[in-house]
């Protein structure tokens, strides 16, 4: 019988909502605003990059005003099905991108969340406003003919990476309404996100924003010629400082301003240029340091070829758009030092330096850069500065610390105001000597913020004399805090620069993360200076894979109180930090290269509650990763000392010892029992003779099954059950673990088969399986005897299942016939009793030796 078609009711659902609004008197509000060209502008933009497939408008478009006089764009999507309202994946998120990163048209088009959040992104990406409403609503007729409505009120911010959360269940539009406006939008401020769903959205945008990189870098490393190193990265830089705007002050640049034209003064490198220019004023940035930008940009952005249209479009407008579409979504929404660490380390790879130089540009990684900034004490008030910037990572992380500080401890919001600008522009200063790594500082702290006011183009060793480089060039900066990742490759490993900043510093605290070759030797003579006038308070070890795919060399921490003399007996903490707690790979289609497999965030924070409080904030990490200990001030090679092993043997390292001693003397006597040529072992053989045989399938006896998998990530602390997957090692366990759900829970007295080796392994207790794992299930009654028969007799198959493609194991399992011991026509289970029983006794045989021949003794009391 054919299905009944269900009519679209969306016309009703139309006419339904444009009577709420008109109810409540916002019908009007978009003829008064200038919205309605935002909109267009920006959908026009979204559209154009996905080719029509995405929509047209969204139904409904206003802008509300709170009581602070913010604008909040509302978009709504309307459609005519009941079960059209939403579409969301597996993690309950709004389903609009594919596991490629593709947008997922048809989801987008079909329900009307998801179109409306779908277009609130298009303003995040090619507008100004950071906040936006998106509701989706459908309806459908019930029994009676009346219609019912279905509501979906979501936001969508750069605060929650452009991916929307939703407000809460509305059966009308009157939240809307001037009266409850103020109140909803109340509501929507005090949504959070959880740490597990930050990093769930933050491993989401990093896999997204790998994918969007490598299209730029084909794009215009590849396919754009004429354009020199340090020309992309200026092209990047400017382009994207264009497009950033200022709220109610400066529009950002669109890509239809671009009109390629060769009249002087309005080429496209003169309209990026007087954009760039407008907003760093905007900025308040000093005015020297705004020239100075600019003529950096200018030299590449006015050259002649680059502005010199073919075929009607100009290079440098062919780039532009390029970097707008693949990258505005990230430096629009959702952005932190990670996403910008990714877009760095991108732009390094353009630079064509050497292995030497590259490794001297290294990022720190994010945590790494927190933890610097904690051990360093940082807080609202602290003067910080960093004497190879680089990126200028490090300082973004020190800024946000003194601005959360600030937030948490000022309660006027005007004392806060004031304390931020501050901040931002008098209480950090960076200096980096590469002018290409230089103008990347600069666009960093602008989109995260703005601290660039003291970024400095100097070398740090031969230029800077410790004054504020913009405004006050005679004032000196009263640095109370460094932080410092240096170029290895400068005197000392880099400790040269340690020694520069501190002998400018008065008080306060460094923290600076180094090869550690500058600890044990290489830079002896440096540290002694170091130790005239400071103290060194911690040595931390750090993992060997930190900066995994860029370099490979053993790292330590080193903090410092500055001002104080270093006294011999001040003890020191030495922390052996090998183990943070993080996992790393370097792997390009991975979901997350970093995961947080043990404790990894307190393990950080411990570390800085050690340094700071001593031993007895000792929890995740062991005794034998902390120690505290002296140097010598007259050696200088002595900072990267480990805990003193302790030589008395224990009850357990004499027992382990003793342990592995004994398996190694019992696996030689059982592996060399030989059962062809002894008496006893030519019985069992004559038994083996005498019984009868007979072909039986294996689908008479067993059931093949797959199970259900999941990554070992999955898996919970405990020993209570086997993750068993494909490998032939310790009887196909990978590892233990405690309980991760019901479903997936494998059942005790089965056989596993790994799809890799095609090895069966006898369960004796419940399991979880990895990908590729077969269960075999027995039709009979196990006994410890008889699995082991059986296992045996399975594994025998091995040669049959390993010539057939991994699609056919069911079925060719199901149909090998294998040879078993039969009395009547039927399995002789009593015989496999008693024969594995008997050949139990020709290994026990050889154990009494073993247990001999160790000197075990039975009495317990001896």
């Amino acid at each position: 019988m054919a299905k009944a078609q269900v009519q679209s009711v969306e016309p009703m659902v139309a006419d339904l909502v444009n009577g709420w609004l008109k109810l409540y008197g916002l019908n009007y509000k978009l003829e008064q605003e200038s919205l309605n060209t935002d909109i267009d502008n920006a959908l026009n933009e979204y559209l154009s990059k996905s080719g029509g497939k995405g929509g047209n408008r969204p139904d409904v478009k206003l802008l509300l005003e709170d009581k602070f006089t913010d604008k909040w764009p509302i978009l709504i999507e309307y459609k005519g099905y009941k079960d059209k309202l939403e579409k969301l994946d597996a993690g309950g998120q709004v389903y609009n991108k594919k596991a490629n990163n593709e947008p997922h048209f048809s989801n987008i088009k079909s329900y009307a969340v998801n179109g409306a959040v779908h277009y609130a992104n298009a303003l995040l990406h090619y507008t100004t406003y950071s906040d936006i409403i998106s509701i989706g609503v459908t309806g459908y007729k019930d029994k009676e003919g009346e219609i019912q409505t279905q509501i979906g009120v979501y936001y969508v911010s750069k605060k929650n990476f452009g991916i929307g959360q939703k407000v809460g269940d509305y059966s009308d539009l009157s939240f809307l309404k001037e009266e409850h406006f103020d109140n909803f939008i109340e509501k929507i401020k005090s949504l959070e996100l959880t740490v597990e769903e930050v990093e769930k959205l933050r491993n989401q945008r990093e896999k997204e924003i790998d994918l969007s990189l490598t299209k730029l870098n084909n794009d215009i490393y590849q396919s754009e010629k004429g354009l020199g190193e340090n020309d992309r990265v200026y092209l990047v830089a400017a382009s994207i400082i264009s497009t950033l705007g200022v709220p109610k002050k400066v529009k950002p640049l669109v890509k239809d301003e671009l009109r390629s034209s060769e009249e002087v003064g309005n080429t496209d490198g003169d309209i990026i240029i007087r954009k760039v220019n407008s907003f760093l004023n905007e900025k308040n940035l000093p005015n020297a340091k705004v020239e100075m930008i600019i003529r950096t940009l200018q030299n590449t952005l006015t050259t002649e070829n680059i502005n010199k249209p073919v075929n009607g479009e100009s290079q440098l407008k062919r780039v532009f758009c390029k970097i707008v579409d693949d990258l505005g979504i990230y430096y629009k929404i959702g952005l932190n030092t990670d996403f910008t660490g990714k877009l760095f380390n991108e732009m390094y790879s353009w630079l064509g330096f050497t292995q030497d130089k590259l490794n001297d540009v290294v990022l720190t990684p994010s945590y790494v850069s927190s933890l610097l900034v904690k051990l360093a004490r940082i807080d609202k008030d602290s003067y910080v500065w960093d004497f190879a910037t680089g990126s200028a990572g490090l300082l973004v992380a020190a800024m946000n610390e003194m601005l959360n500080d600030a937030k948490e401890k000022i309660t006027s919001p005007d004392e806060l105001y004031k304390k931020q600008a501050e901040i931002k522009a008098n209480q950090l200063l960076g200096l980096e000597i590469l002018p290409s790594v230089y103008m990347l500082a600069i666009l960093n702290m602008i989109m995260m913020g703005d601290g660039s006011s003291n970024i400095l183009n100097k070398n740090s060793l031969t230029q800077f004399n410790g004054n504020y480089g913009f405004g006050d060039n005679n004032k000196k900066f009263p640095a109370t805090a460094f932080i410092l990742n240096p170029p290895y490759s400068a005197e000392g490993n880099g400790m040269i620069f340690v020694q520069r900043a501190l002998s400018m510093m008065d008080k306060g605290y460094a923290s600076v993360i180094i090869q550690g070759s500058a600890g044990n030797g290489k830079a002896s003579e440096i540290n002694k200076e170091i130790l005239k006038s400071n103290t060194l308070l911690a040595s931390i070890k750090m993992p060997t894979d930190l900066f995994v795919g860029k370099s490979n060399v053993q790292t330590y921490i080193y903090v410092f109180r500055v001002g104080e003399s270093h006294d011999n007996k001040n003890v020191v903490k030495f922390i052996d930090f090998t183990n943070d707690g993080y996992s790393r790979s370097n792997r390009r289609k991975s979901n997350s290269n970093l995961k947080d497999v043990e404790h990894a965030r307190e393990k950080y924070q411990e570390v800085v509650d050690l340094v700071k409080y001593g031993k007895n904030q000792l929890s995740y990490l062991t005794d034998n990763e902390y120690y505290e200990g002296n140097i010598d001030v007259n050696k200088g090679n002595d900072w990267n000392q480990s805990t003193p092993p302790n030589t008395r043997p224990s009850l357990t390292d004499l027992g382990a010892t003793v342990t592995n001693f004994f398996a190694w003397e019992f696996f030689n006597a059982v592996s060399s029992v030989d059962f062809e040529k002894d008496d006893y072992s030519k019985k069992l053989m004559d038994k083996l003779s005498n019984q009868e045989w007979s072909e039986i399938p294996l689908g008479e006896l067993f059931n093949i099954q797959s199970t259900g998998s999941f990554n070992k990530n999955a898996l919970t602390e405990g020993d209570e059950y086997d993750y068993v997957t494909r490998t032939s090692n310790n009887q196909g366990i990978l590892q233990t673990t405690g309980f991760v759900d019901e479903t997936n829970l494998n059942e005790s007295g089965v056989w596993s088969l790994g799809l890799l080796q095609l090895d069966f392994y006898y369960r004796r207790r419940q399991w979880y399986a990895g990908q590729f794992v077969r269960k075999i299930i027995p039709t009979f009654d196990t006994t410890e005897n008889n699995a082991l028969f059986f296992t045996t007799v399975l594994n025998k198959t091995k040669p049959i299942l390993s010539q057939v493609l991994v699609r056919d194991i069911d079925k060719t399992f199901k149909k090998t016939k294998v040879m078993l011991p039969v009395k009547n026509g039927e399995v002789d289970f009593e015989f496999i009793e008693l024969f594995v029983n008997q050949v139990k006794t020709k290994l026990v045989l050889n154990v009494d030796k073993v247990i001999t021949d160790f000197g075990l003794v039975r009495n317990n009391e001896n």
